[in-house]
């Protein structure tokens, strides 16, 4: 079948499938599970519990002798089957029950297994003050996704069995305690209360949750059921400033999906330590803490809205509608992220949105280019864990949107509508997904799939264009770059797609008018021609920009320069700046500097002033400079980042005082502070003095707290950039021990590896030392903090620690992000001392070499004036 197809060429792209991958499959089912009871006794202080799991199971087969559950490190205790002993064998991974009677079809029985369990290290998470954290909450809360839930509870654990589910829990006072479905009644039990929740719908045990706190509770409604926030007391104002369009965005689901929203209540639970930024679970998403806004940070900060939608669009896709497999997770994945495009669109305009979809198109083609490359379905893996990357989640979002450009507004929503009515409550499979589509609309969008689903991968253009004045002619040629030489007549590495050209002509009194054909590409080289009546000032290739692709344009200067002034669509006023900066030059500079001062959209500036710092001119600086003063604070961050691409002494000058008198953006402010850092460990000539700038830092280390500890990251990441000053690492180190608040240490624990590749033998000795010292703790981010240093050294001594890391971590998530850190060490080893040094040469040398080429570019402009 299609989706077995696995992309081969590795030339380019290194592989998905690490040593022992292997098919999965879900396993053979001996019935259907119909409901699952928890009975549970929680021991905080002693992070430890004890109960008992009913599990209803209606065979579907005669004749069953042995059930098979999944359950990691728990103590079984006993194991009853209508109440009747049974015998059982377990090995710490699955307990096999042996059946005195053997199953009868449609015949009913409740299996009833007491267990317990102490300190457990996955499924279930105890939050507790220690002497390092001693204003720590104390919090119980679980995760099921993946395959986790085997670890806090016996289970078929696998998403392909629905049922119904009950959780009883005894928890000390003052603590409340949330989970799916309908809070059914609560009961008092001497200093303990008793909390019983019940999910009447379906829905796998990977959904299953349970946050136990001393929560506030904000209480808000949407068509009479219950929309509740929960959150550390004193954070109210924060929750219903990142929570509180909440029943606005069901409302808005609702109405997209063509189904009401199915649950009785909605809750969100921030917890304290969550190891994702948010979980689905049935009618109850638990949210990391860090995602709560105070006043300043929701200056600029929409990702807490994009999360809460995120994670609110499971409730349809993921917990209504059920992934059968965990090779099709990206239905649920790929959607939830597009609905995060959805909202932006509904709530901010279509050109947010289009600004959105690229930085996802973005995020995937980043890790295709970097990491590897994969069928979006594949079901040969370690751990279904590894799934959940760019490829599911971004790129998944950009196949929606492909359909959506494919089917056409009206139908893409009908699509929709019948795919999740013909499946609630019922798992699904990529096929089902076409049959919607094909069910509701007509049309087979197999071949789409075919290529962007079921196959790695996505098309690279090389588009040209030419005015033949004489014929009238615009010819646009189309070269897909990513297929092998000899590739026509075959479609291993070819794409087919239809293309929007879109050809424009400004109007000073309204939007340009645009003339648009489209054309089927599906050969490596094809040349286009348009008979047009006058020649056009722009072309836009890929209009809407609607197609998962990467772009390279060869147009003329002028073109160009029309592109970024006039196209209506923010995405080819992007690909025109890229463009332009490629080409540099004066003439570029001036276009891009004008951009960044006129452009209507904040998106569009933002990425001028990235590509301004590309132009390698002295004139740049003038340019950009200018955008410190916009008035939205992500243009002002990336003004402020570009200026430290530049390391000059100039850049330095105008940056210093975002530094020292600070910005209503907690982001800008810490970027600047990066940057100074970066300025004054560059090569350039005439930077600051370094110790001068450690000093500074560390005031701002010492001074400037604030929310999830951004600035005082930005100083952290500031240090790392002087790679040879000892002081800076000492300061970094300091800040990498226990006790420093988890964001910031965080940071300090990755700048390790930043400044590792300028420190001296005995200094990289200590930082190696540290960073052998924090792989041996067991928190999730820790670990992805010391993995994410080492694999940024230059020494075959992170190898080892790596390796260790890699083979002792219970995380799939943290072996892979471990091995694929070896690689690339193994990589960097050969980048010697003498290697770095005719690096830092090169710099000087490309320094001087733009100072020539701004003034010839200068003395040319005046005689050209003259």
């Amino acid at each position: 079948m299609s989706q077995f197809h696995l992309d081969t060429d590795n030339s380019r792209h290194k592989s998905f499938e690490l040593p022992g991958a292997k098919p999965h499959y879900n396993p053979d089912r001996p019935g259907q599970v119909e409901h699952i009871f928890l009975d549970l006794n929680l021991d905080i202080p002693n992070q430890s519990y004890q109960g008992t799991c009913v599990t209803q199971l209606k065979p579907i087969r005669n004749g069953i002798k042995r059930l098979t559950l999944d359950a990691v490190n728990l103590n079984i205790q006993s194991v009853q089957v209508d109440e009747a002993p049974q015998s059982f064998e377990y090995d710490g991974w699955q307990l096999h029950i042996q059946l005195e009677t053997p199953t009868v079809v449609g015949q009913v029985i409740k299996v009833a297994i007491a267990y317990a369990a102490e300190q457990p290290q996955r499924g279930i998470y105890f939050i507790t003050p220690n002497q390092h954290y001693p204003n720590k909450p104390t919090q119980v809360w679980t995760q099921g996704e993946d395959e986790d839930s085997r670890f806090w509870f016996p289970c078929f654990d696998y998403p392909g069995q629905l049922s119904t589910s009950e959780i009883r829990v005894r928890v000390p006072k003052p603590y409340i305690a949330i989970s799916n479905g309908t809070l059914i009644n609560t009961a008092e039990d001497g200093d303990a209360k008793i909390y019983h929740w019940l999910q009447e719908q379906v829905h796998p045990t990977y959904l299953m949750t349970l946050a136990v706190g001393d929560f506030a509770e904000i209480q808000d409604e949407w068509h009479g059921k219950p929309v509740t926030y929960y959150v550390e007391k004193g954070r109210e104002a924060d929750a219903r400033r990142s929570m509180g369009k909440t029943p606005r965005m069901i409302e808005f689901f609702s109405e997209k999906y063509g189904y009401l929203y199915p649950y009785p209540k909605y809750a969100q639970v921030c917890v304290d330590d969550f190891i994702f930024g948010g979980m689905e679970n049935t009618s109850t998403t638990l949210l990391t803490d860090r995602c709560l806004l105070d006043e300043r940070a929701a200056l600029d900060n929409r990702n807490t809205e994009s999360l809460v939608a995120h994670e609110l669009a499971h409730q349809w896709f993921g917990d209504l509608v059920v992934i059968k497999h965990w090779s099709h997770a990206w239905i649920k994945e790929g959607m939830a992220s597009y609905s995060e495009v959805m909202w932006t669109e509904h709530e901010y305009g279509a050109e947010e949105a289009a600004y959105y979809r690229l930085l996802e198109a973005r995020s995937y083609l980043a890790e295709d280019s970097s990491r590897y490359r994969r069928p979006i379905v594949t079901h040969v893996y370690r751990e279904a864990i590894e799934l959940y990357d760019r490829h599911l989640y971004e790129k998944g979002s950009c196949v929606y949107h492909m359909i959506r450009t494919e089917l056409g507004e009206e139908l893409f929503w009908q699509a929709i509508h019948t795919f999740v009515q013909d499946n609630a409550h019922n798992t699904v499979e990529t096929i089902d997904l076409l049959r919607a589509i094909e069910k509701a609309s007509g049309r087979n969008l197999l071949f789409l799939f075919d290529q962007y689903v079921y196959r790695g991968g996505h098309p690279d253009f090389k588009v040209a264009y030419a005015w033949d004045g004489d014929s009238k002619l615009a010819k646009v040629t189309v070269t897909q770059t990513q297929a092998k030489e000899g590739s026509n007549g075959t479609n291993s590495d070819l794409f087919d797609l239809k293309i929007a050209i879109a050809f424009g002509y400004p109007n000073e009194e309204s939007s340009p008018q645009l003339k648009t054909f489209t054309v089927r590409v599906h050969e490596k080289e094809q040349s286009f021609y348009f008979p047009l009546e006058q020649k056009p000032q722009f072309v836009s290739f890929d209009a809407g920009n609607n197609y998962l692709k990467t772009v390279t344009l060869e147009y003329p200067l002028p073109e160009l320069k029309a592109q970024l002034e006039f196209d209506p669509d923010p995405i080819s006023r992007i690909y025109a700046a890229e463009a332009l900066a490629k080409k540099g030059g004066l003439e570029a500079v001036k276009a891009l500097s004008q951009a960044l001062k006129r452009d209507r959209f904040w998106g569009v500036r933002t990425e001028v002033a990235k590509q301004l710092a590309q132009v390698k001119l002295d004139q740049a600086f003038s340019g950009l400079v200018v955008g410190l003063e916009d008035e939205h604070p992500l243009v002002r961050r990336a003004v402020v980042e570009a200026l430290a691409d530049i390391k000059t002494r100039e850049s330095y000058r105008a940056i210093k005082p975002l530094v020292e008198n600070g910005d209503l953006s907690y982001y800008v402010e810490a970027s600047a502070i990066k940057a100074i850092g970066a300025i004054a460990g560059g090569t350039v000539d005439e930077k600051p003095k370094e110790e001068k700038v450690v000093k500074l830092l560390k005031s701002i280390l010492e001074q400037r707290a604030g929310w999830n500890e951004v600035v005082r990251a930005g100083a952290i990441a500031g240090l790392s950039q002087m790679k040879t000053s000892e002081s800076a690492l000492d300061l970094i180190l300091e800040y990498t021990k226990l006790g420093v608040p988890q964001a910031l240490r965080l940071s300090a624990i990755r700048a390790l590896g930043t400044i590792s590749t300028g420190l001296s033998t005995v200094n990289l000795e200590r930082v190696l030392q540290q960073l052998e010292e924090l792989s041996r703790e067991s928190f999730f981010l820790t670990q992805v903090a010391v993995v994410s240093a080492l694999g940024q050294m230059e020494t075959p001594k992170a190898i080892g620690i790596l390796q260790s890391l890699a083979s002792q971590t219970p995380d799939g998530r943290v072996r892979r992000m471990a091995e694929e850190a070896v690689s690339r060490v193994q990589t960097a080893v050969g980048t010697d001392q003498g290697v770095k040094q005719l690096r830092e040469e090169l710099d000087v040398l490309k320094q001087q070499n733009q100072e020539l080429r701004s003034r010839l570019e200068s003395l040319e402009a005046k005689s050209s004036q003259q």
